[in-house]
């Protein structure tokens, strides 16, 4: 079996630790130099070099080469496995003997947050007068744990997340040394996944190149069950819209597709909290901070799939979707795509007159449909049609002999607009953009191999009267 790639990757000397010069610079300095503490203390978050680095200053003060091996006076520790006083007391009854071959030894405590308030007292007291030839390295996740007491007797490093353009740069470093291939949007994912961890993005890179050559994004989205960012929007966009109907069906379909509620929670969120950061979201600012709020408590939950429908439905604006956006939404769905021929009407049924449109001259070769066109299209149907507006805008539009085809990424957004009297609409609307008669066609896209699939789960009858008897036993729309 192989050698992870973490482990193998792992820095062996202070200059090969990467993102944090704050701390090797001043390690290295202070060994130059023979400045030598009696304890040092690296917090951080995980993955990021604490343990790595505790190593390498170990092996350095007594003047040894870091080979990933073990040496008898390094003496690592685990405070979540060995955290009670007599542990502790039975560490100081061995701290006073001398090392066995170094110059110096070292015990390192890994999560030392871990100790009990009994233990924390007996290594406080070796601390304090500690013997020459010990040095005390102590890591922890968790620092706002320790008592005061404890880190002012130490020299204290606190390591920082990685950057994501150094964790994408040492990704891109590995895959290479690796001879794999892997894209730049595919090593994005992964460097965003770490969120700030080395060995966790290390690990992932790892798990999707596993007997491949070439990794793309598609692949990593697969391992991680990553939905695409339209499939976040459509629940953006009902949320704005305010159907309930929308959400619940939609949520439904990202999961038959294999997305998995907790990841979804987490997405939901990071787009919220991008769209607050630049001012950009669909909803006001009150609604986005309370959605933050509670989306925090999904992934955590027993019961992720309901919380989540719960949440976003109390959510919800307080007014019902208008009776002409119920309509869209409770038509019946049409299990095949047809083909509607739209001839140009004296006046299109629904859809406001036009005045002195500006004429886009579309060639007849096949292609993506023209943006600016398109855009403008969806003005116009978002104006009289908000929610077929909410599923049209999902769809990626191509033109060809006088037919526009509208592709749909999910089952569900097509069978809503997949009728006859949804497709007039649009189909009236690029009628007189383009001034001439074109045909709309609905089709859904070829489903990516690579994703996640599994069967669609079947309607859970008692989350939907949980979340009937919140709203006041309301009728759900389907």
């Amino acid at each position: 079996m192989g050698q992870a790639l973490y482990r193998k990757y792992r820095s062996k000397k202070l200059s090969e630790v990467v993102g944090q010069e704050h701390i090797t610079t001043t390690l290295e300095n202070a060994l130059k130099k023979g400045v030598i503490s009696h304890a040092y203390l690296f917090t951080g978050p995980r993955g990021v070099g604490k343990t790595s680095v505790a190593r390498i200053l170990a092996h350095e003060v007594n003047d040894l080469s870091y080979d990933g091996s073990t040496h008898l006076d390094i003496i690592e520790i685990d405070a979540a496995s060995n955290r009670r006083i007599d542990e502790i007391r039975d560490l100081r009854e061995h701290v006073h003997s001398a090392p066995t071959s170094g110059k110096y030894k070292v015990y390192i405590i890994d999560e030392v947050h871990m100790l009990t308030k009994e233990a924390f007292n007996a290594l406080l007291k070796t601390l304090e007068e500690p013997p020459a030839h010990v040095i005390f390295i102590l890591a922890t996740t968790e620092s706002h744990k320790l008592p005061e007491t404890i880190i002012s007797r130490t020299q204290h490093f606190t390591f920082k997340p990685f950057e994501h353009d150094q964790a994408v740069e040492h990704l891109r470093f590995i895959a290479k040394s690796e001879k794999v291939e892997v894209d730049d949007e595919a090593l994005t994912l992964i460097a965003h996944h770490g969120q700030g961890s080395f060995r966790d993005s290390i690990s992932l890179l790892d798990q999707v190149s596993s007997g491949r050559e070439k990794v793309q994004a598609s692949d990593v989205r697969s391992a991680l069950g990553i939905a695409p960012d339209t499939a976040i929007d459509s629940l953006l966009t009902a949320l704005e819209v305010g159907s309930a109907s929308v959400v619940l069906q939609t949520l439904e379909d990202l999961r038959a597709n294999g997305y998995h509620t907790p990841g979804l929670a987490k997405q939901l969120a990071k787009i919220l909290r991008r769209q607050l950061l630049t001012e950009s979201g669909v909803l006001p600012r009150t609604r986005i901070t309370q959605l933050l709020k509670q989306l925090i408590d999904v992934p955590a939950s027993h019961d992720p799939d309901t919380l989540l429908e719960i949440i976003l439905i109390s959510n919800l604006p307080e007014h019902e979707p208008k009776e002409q956006q119920l309509d869209t939404l409770n038509s019946p769905p049409i299990n095949k795509p047809s083909v509607l021929t739209v001839q140009e009407p004296e006046q299109p049924v629904g859809v406001e007159q036009l005045s002195e449109p500006q004429t886009v001259i579309l060639t007849k070769e096949e292609g993506i449909l023209d943006e600016a066109t398109w855009q403008e299209a969806l003005q116009a149907i978002k104006k009289h049609h908000n929610t077929l507006y909410s599923v049209a805008r999902m769809a990626s539009p191509t033109f060809s002999d006088d037919t526009v085809t509208l592709t749909f990424a999910f089952p569900f957004h097509l069978k809503r607009l997949d009728e006859a009297k949804n497709k007039k609409v649009i189909g009236d609307i690029l009628t007189k953009l383009m001034d001439t008669p074109v045909s709309i066609v609905c089709v859904l896209d070829q489903p990516n191999k690579s994703a996640p699939k599994r069967e669609a789960k079947k309607s859970n009858s008692k989350d939907l009267d949980t979340i009937s008897n919140i709203f006041g036993g309301a009728e759900m729309l389907e």
